[in-house]
């Protein structure tokens, strides 16, 4: 008969697979979408021509997004790893599922711009898993909370990006568009499943460290 003891360092080893397998799909494959392209989906035509400096803009905010669907990836994942809650982890990893398609969505476009991910793309994952942890070690309200908050300020750099790619980077916009969309129904979704706000100092230390990766991501 198999001891408990046995089942848990069974369950301990699988969730390290786990977690060692989110790390290299995000990091070292190409993701694959479960929904449409937005570009496809919305029927747009081919890229209109962009000047050069256009292509270098529209890449470097796309880069800062991917490295946000970097982030989402290894905070989902840590945040399901810490539950006890099978409801949490259901709604958790559902949310990772639609946040894969936006990594796969902002990689595409990158290649499309003749642009790159960001090279410091493991610092950003490693840093995310670690937040996220800590945020489900304390409780699933807080962790929810954790999702509330992070979507929101995601939803909000988001909204700027709109306003800062090029007019007639179509392409583009109905990436970010979606993404924000999405975005928003995520955070509704930790909201009615029981997220504590959380203190002003911790949302205020969540932008800082946003507007830190951001800016590094957009050169970098």
């Amino acid at each position: 008969m198999t001891s408990t003891a046995s089942v848990r360092v069974l369950d301990g080893v699988d969730q390290v697979f786990a977690v060692l397998d989110t790390a290299l799909r995000t990091l070292a494959a190409d993701a694959k979408s479960s929904r449409p392209y937005p570009p496809q989906a919305s029927s747009l035509p081919a890229d209109i021509p962009l000047s050069d400096d256009q292509k270098r803009l529209s890449a470097a905010l796309m880069r800062v997004n991917h490295v946000g669907e970097v982030c989402a990836q290894a905070l989902y994942a840590s945040q399901s790893l810490g539950t006890n809650s099978a409801a949490v982890k259901a709604q958790l990893d559902q949310a990772a599922r639609e946040e894969t398609d936006h990594l796969a969505w902002t990689e595409q476009r990158l290649q499309e711009l003749g642009g790159r991910t960001s090279v410091l793309n493991p610092v950003w994952f490693a840093g995310a898993f670690a937040i996220g942890l800590v945020a489900a070690r304390v409780s699933d309200a807080v962790s929810l909370g954790f999702v509330v908050e992070t979507e929101r300020q995601v939803e909000q750099h988001l909204r700027s990006h709109l306003s800062r790619l090029p007019a007639a980077d179509l392409r583009s916009r109905a990436i970010v568009d979606q993404m924000a969309a999405d975005e928003v129904a995520h955070g509704a979704a930790a909201q009615s499943a029981g997220a504590q706000e959380l203190p002003w100092a911790v949302r205020g230390l969540m932008r800082l460290a946003g507007k830190v990766m951001t800016s590094t991501a957009h050169y970098l």
